[in-house]
């Protein structure tokens, strides 16, 4: 046997093994490889953001479930991390009713990095079911719809609501979803109370948002774990967004390259020409 006939015969275990090596351990070692051009879009979300004067705050919308994470967790993170950065008050609310323990994940996981305190600088109201009675409620009351937060704290005695009482006084929201609640903060929360809004989303749901980035019914569009990558780069902390974006990287580089070789070796082993004069 050949070692062409040899390389087409190769268990296919090999490639499995290949593609894990070629994702576990970019993430492993750190391996970061450059981005290129951080997109228009994802830009948008940082310059809101830094916009923003310290003290003022800023509601995140995790609205996504664990099936999600991959590429919305790093997207909360790197938020998180520029919002504490610049001194912002955070305040996180759920649709989605997974949200509320994800929220309390990825701000904990923050705190400890940054040394921000629960209740001062930022506060987890959680979940409430009914989405377009809850955001539509939320424009004229917050503490209303959300009279205790998902700890069970009172969240009139909370320093980090002190001054905040509807949208009026929130000068951007992010909405971080896999499913289409997006539509439901821009059409409840933009046309009916005027509340800047800007969007992270997966990767398959970008399409469907630009529309409303072109119309400048949303500020800012984050794609996916690319745009949580390039989030990163801008905030300068690398973190699980620009590590998955390596790995994604190299895996497909590598499968590209079996491609490449297994057509070679098809064709030099003489099974083309074999399959024509058959």
């Amino acid at each position: 046997m050949s070692g062409w006939e040899r390389l087409i015969n190769l268990d296919r275990r090999w490639v499995f093994a290949g593609i894990a090596l070629a994702v576990v351990i970019p993430i492993a070692t750190g391996l970061t490889l450059p981005l290129g051009k951080v997109a228009p879009p994802t830009r948008a979300v940082y310059d809101a953001i830094e916009a923003l004067q310290p003290g003022d705050p800023i509601m995140i919308a995790v609205d996504y479930g664990p099936a999600s994470m991959p590429e919305l967790h790093p997207q909360a993170t790197a938020l998180l991390k520029h919002c504490f950065k610049r001194e912002l008050r955070v305040i996180t609310v759920s649709l989605n009713q997974q949200g509320t323990a994800l929220a309390r994940d990825v701000l904990e996981t923050v705190a400890a990095e940054t040394g921000v305190v629960n209740g001062t600088d930022y506060v987890n109201l959680g979940f409430k079911v009914g989405t377009a009675q809850v955001i539509l409620g939320m424009g004229e009351s917050i503490r209303q719809v959300y009279p205790q937060t998902a700890d069970g704290d009172m969240t009139d005695s909370l320093p980090v609501m002190r001054g905040v009482n509807s949208y009026a006084d929130i000068p951007l929201l992010v909405d971080l979803a896999a499913s289409n609640i997006p539509f439901g903060w821009i059409a409840y929360a933009k046309e009916r109370y005027g509340q800047d809004i800007a969007v992270g989303v997966t990767a398959v749901m970008a399409t469907d948002l630009y529309p409303y980035l072109q119309s400048d019914q949303i500020v800012g569009l984050i794609n996916g774990l690319k745009g949580a990558a390039e989030y990163e780069a801008l905030i300068d902390s690398t973190g699980l967004g620009m590590l998955g974006m390596s790995a994604q990287s190299i895996a497909h580089l590598l499968i590209i390259l079996l491609v490449i070789v297994g057509n070679i070796a098809y064709f030099a082993s003489g099974r083309g020409e074999r399959r024509r004069e058959a």
